[in-house]
Order: C-alpha cells, then structure tokens, then sequence
C-alpha cells in the first residue's frame, strides 16, 4: 500500500481558494474532474507545482516528476469542486488515510460555512 501524507501546499491553497469564493458547488465531479490532457496542460503552465497544488495527497514512493505522486485531487485546475471533497473523503476512509480525510472535513466544512 503506498505511503501518502497530505500535501500541505494544496491545502493551504485550497483553503485560499475556498475562502475567495472560488467554488463550483454545482457540477457533479464525474463531469468536472480534469482529464489526463487537462493535466498536461497544467504541468506544461505551471509546472509540477502547480500541478501539485491540487492534490491533497502526495505518494511518497512515486518520484516527484510524475502524476502517480500527485493524489487525491480536489478541483478542476480552476475552482475547487464540492463534489471533489466529498469523493476524495470517502475514498480517503475507505482506504485508511485518515489525516487526508480529515482535510478534505476541513474543506467541505468550509465550503459549506461550517469551518
């Protein structure tokens, strides 16, 4: 099983982004989440940090210049998406990590005004 840790960067961003009304509250996260060209496409903008700042988690086996060390993402590369946070803090439970979870709490609570 691979040894994720939360990728303190990304939350801090999000909290930004949260917190500046940049959210898509609407759009179900089968239909917002970022393809494998949309992905490129960051990397080639922003570079792997910018691509890294939105996902939660960091694979610390996978090598940094790849996606597999890029997990859990909560948005499109643009807003941050609520149905993201819910997807990302049940298969964060399902699978055991809880301080990701525990962050993506954070993250719909504050979404939803209650954090």
């Amino acid at each position: 099983m691979p040894t994720y840790r939360v990728n303190q960067d990304a939350l801090t961003q999000a909290r930004k982004l949260i917190d500046a009304g940049t959210v898509d509250a609407d759009t179900e996260w089968s239909d917002a989440a970022p393809s494998a060209d949309d992905g490129n496409a960051e990397i080639e903008k922003h570079g792997w940090g910018g691509y890294a700042a939105w996902h939660l988690a960091l694979d610390q086996d996978a090598n940094e210049a790849t996606k597999a060390r890029y997990r859990f993402p909560y948005g499109d590369f643009t807003k941050v998406n609520r149905a993201a946070l819910i997807h990302g803090k049940q298969r964060a439970s399902q699978n055991g990590h809880d301080d990701i979870e525990k962050a993506f709490d954070e993250l719909l609570q504050r979404v939803d005004g209650d954090g």
